[in-house]
């Protein structure tokens, strides 16, 4: 955690660290450094949550849908300062006219296609300035814009990060200026990805920045080189329960229902299966990865199929890191915080839903 905001210190932005992989209050308090917030979070469950727990500074950096904005007022009546997104015209004018009637200025940011990824408008777009006129004169608050440049886990290396970092900042930046152009009032300018916040060179003109798997890292963030194995900050606890030794074999009680289907690294120059195998203290085991899952079961081999196994008796338990810390995390309801690799030192509660 400390790296990106070192990185982030010189340019004087605000940092608002994305809960969705975490979705824990004990690790909101450790990223805000025990302040409370401001948090980016991807359900309202999550916002719920962390007003709950007192972060009442919140983002949710999800497309508003209709049947949602009762829960979103709700939520603001209770304290929240809760902004959302949107990018269309048919969204700005419901949450507009609901702004209106509820007399709620409700903050609303227009989100920014910067690299054909997912959502959003794009910066020059005529559009943008019909939707952010809804807003601003319909009754809700135009805060700015915002941009998520999920490409940049398609790219690799520094260089292509720090490119895509500037694709991000210019492509939101320009939006920014283009609603100011036509006399819209536009404070905010909230950017981020972790590949994209931890290698960006300028950020001018932005003033937050979003990320959320930096926090634990993993295997394709190792892959694309954004950080290293060393930087991994969660796994998955399991014990050897069985052998088939003319297969190659050695069995696990952690299938995907423990390590999710995510198969993330498969697209990657090094394929980690569902996970790397390590010891008690999280050193990798040379080669040895999840091959294969079932629901309760995985499958642990030589990654080149045919290599030595180790001598991994019945019992042995193990650590697996995970190929993507998001959806591994889905799948269990608390952290054991660890030190020295083998003494928990708290158990830190997760939460779901939407």
């Amino acid at each position: 955690m400390s790296r990106l905001k070192t990185h982030l210190e010189p340019f004087a932005v605000r940092l608002r660290p994305h809960l969705k992989t975490a979705k824990s209050a004990e690790v909101a308090r450790l990223v805000t450094d025990g302040q409370a917030g401001p948090l980016t979070v991807s359900t309202l469950r999550e916002a719920e949550y962390f007003l709950e727990h007192g972060f009442s500074d919140l983002l949710y950096a999800v497309g508003i849908a209709p049947n949602k904005l009762e829960h979103v007022f709700d939520l603001r009546r209770r304290g929240a300062e809760l902004s959302i997104v949107l990018d269309n015209i048919d969204m700005a004018g419901l949450v507009a006219a609901q702004c209106a009637e509820r007399r709620d200025r409700l903050p609303v940011l227009i989100e920014i296609d910067v690299d054909d990824h997912r959502s959003g408008i794009k910066p020059q777009d005529p559009i943008l300035a019909q939707v952010g006129r809804t807003l601003h004169e319909g009754g809700a608050m135009l805060a700015g814009v915002m941009a998520h440049a999920g490409s940049s886990y398609f790219s690799k290396g520094a260089v292509a990060f720090e490119d895509m970092a500037e694709q991000e900042r210019s492509g939101a930046v320009a939006a920014a200026e283009a609603l100011r152009g036509a006399g819209l009032p536009c404070p905010e300018v909230s950017v981020g990805s972790t590949p994209t916040a931890l290698f960006s060179r300028d950020l001018a003109g932005v003033t937050e920045v979003r990320a959320g798997v930096f926090m634990f890292f993993d295997l394709v963030m190792v892959g694309i080189g954004a950080c290293s194995l060393d930087d991994i900050a969660i796994s998955v606890l399991a014990s050897v329960v069985g052998h088939q030794p003319d297969k190659g074999w050695i069995l696990i009680d952690a299938g995907w229902m423990a390590m999710s289907r995510d198969r993330g690294t498969a697209r990657l120059s090094v394929d980690q299966g569902y996970g790397v195998v390590c010891d008690l203290g999280c050193n990798p085991i040379p080669d040895l990865i999840v091959i294969d899952a079932n629901q309760e079961h995985g499958i642990i081999a030589h990654r080149s199929g045919t290599g030595p196994l180790p001598d991994l008796p019945i019992g042995t338990m193990v650590r697996i890191l995970p190929n993507h810390a998001c959806a591994t995390a889905a799948q269990h309801d608390r952290y054991q915080v660890m030190n020295d690799g083998s003494i928990v030192s708290a158990i830190w509660p997760r939460i779901y839903g939407w």
